[in-house]
């Protein structure tokens, strides 16, 4: 397969605005031609400057930055053309991409989980299951044998901020106009709840990311799926929280009206001002805290989702979680196929601008609730599959 080749030429001292057609002496760090493979990106990094940028697909504008991800879907031929703005030297470059078919199929569902890192909770160190002497690499194992493919085994983050990182084995392709990935679930509504869409939506935000540096890890620049609960007053940005291991010394205070044998287990403290505890229940008795990690606490950062609880008896004995309308994991069941797909479109910057990807190599997926709900616990989104919706079953 061809690959990129970067130029070591250097433009000659006092040349004049030129193209590609008329100066054979310039060096742009481009070829004229590329192989790819379909859903394979290509890096195009020219090596000359100017003020301002363009690069076209077919004649649509897709880029205005000096350095070019292009990816494509479909097999065929492309062309491409990079244009450089600026009134003293301007610079065109054409390109033919030919995108091919893959030399081994890909699969449309999970093949590698990055990282697995839970906030404390009830269903910590049961899903998937912590034996003693496990490492985190033992873990990382065996969420990917849950969640890769279409084993469909769930696993939980946890209370809020507990995430986990996955990827494909291809880029997903941002395809305009079009859902570009699903997730899988266990939320459910419930009928006898009247007048709201609820049930348990314990919402997990998305986030994606582009393997801009070329190094196969997600250590590049993340962006949030904006849902439509993003530009509510009552979300929080830049949410912290810091949940801290529990106190072998702590007084164990029980409330069997609500199923829970240890009050204070789990104390956390938030960016808001906050402080609490995430209880020990009667129905998982196992340890909250992951059986993996040595450090005395641990701090996750993000978005916090406005409190969907909604206590139906007012005595903290029978809880529905309402669910957000659309742009969360674990939100809708998994019968509803359309509300647990995902838009790479949605992409904002931390900031909350709107950023333009050619596509994503990871998915990181969070939980985006931190509220308690008597004796269901804490919430905590779980998931147990990925697919690219770009891809045939």
């Amino acid at each position: 397969m061809k690959k990129i080749y970067f130029a070591s030429m250097i433009l000659a001292a006092g040349m004049a605005a030129c193209s590609q057609n008329d100066s054979p002496i310039v060096g742009v760090g481009l070829d004229d031609v590329y192989y790819v493979a379909r859903m394979e990106k290509l890096r195009l990094d020219p090596a000359i400057t100017g003020t301002a940028y363009r690069w076209t697909v077919d004649g649509k504008d897709v880029a205005d930055t000096r350095d070019y991800i292009f990816v494509a879907k479909d097999e065929g031929t492309y062309r491409l053309q990079f244009e450089i703005i600026d009134s003293a030297n301007p610079y065109t470059w054409d390109i033919t991409v030919v995108v091919r078919h893959e030399d081994v199929e890909y699969t449309p569902y999970i093949s590698k989980v990055y990282e697995y890192c839970p906030a404390p909770g009830q269903f910590v160190n049961t899903m998937p299951e912590f034996e003693s002497g496990d490492t985190y690499a033992d873990m990382l194992r065996k969420v990917e044998n849950c969640i890769s493919g279409t084993n469909d085994e769930l696993i939980t983050l946890g209370a809020y901020g507990g995430y986990v990182t996955f990827g494909f084995d291809h880029t997903v392709v941002n395809v305009e106009g079009e859902k570009d990935f699903r997730l899988w679930g266990n939320a459910f509504y419930d009928a006898t709840v009247e007048g709201e869409l609820s049930g348990s939506s314990e919402a997990g935000i998305v986030m994606v990311s582009i393997d801009s540096n070329g190094n196969g890890r997600p250590d590049d620049p993340w962006y949030e799926l904006a849902g439509s609960a993003y530009a509510d007053p009552a979300t929080i940005h830049g949410y912290t929280i810091t949940y801290l291991a529990p106190d072998p010394d702590r007084e164990i205070i029980a409330d069997k009206s609500l199923g829970i044998i240890d009050l204070n287990y789990i104390g956390w403290k938030d960016s808001e001002g906050a402080e609490a505890y995430i209880p020990k229940t009667t129905f998982h008795n196992q340890d909250y805290y992951p059986g993996w990690v040595d450090a005395s606490a641990l701090t996750f950062t993000g978005t916090r989702l406005p409190d969907n609880k909604i206590d139906v008896t007012g005595r903290g004995t029978y809880y529905t979680l309402e669910t957000f309308a659309w742009g969360y994991a674990d939100n809708h069941p998994n019968s509803e196929a359309d509300l647990n797909s995902f838009d790479i479109s949605w992409a904002v910057d931390s900031e909350g601008r709107r950023v333009s990807l050619p596509g994503i190599d990871f998915v990181r997926v969070y939980t985006g609730l931190n509220q308690y709900c008597g004796n269901i616990g804490e919430t905590s989104t779980e998931i147990s599959r990925a697919q690219d919706l770009h891809l045939p079953l």
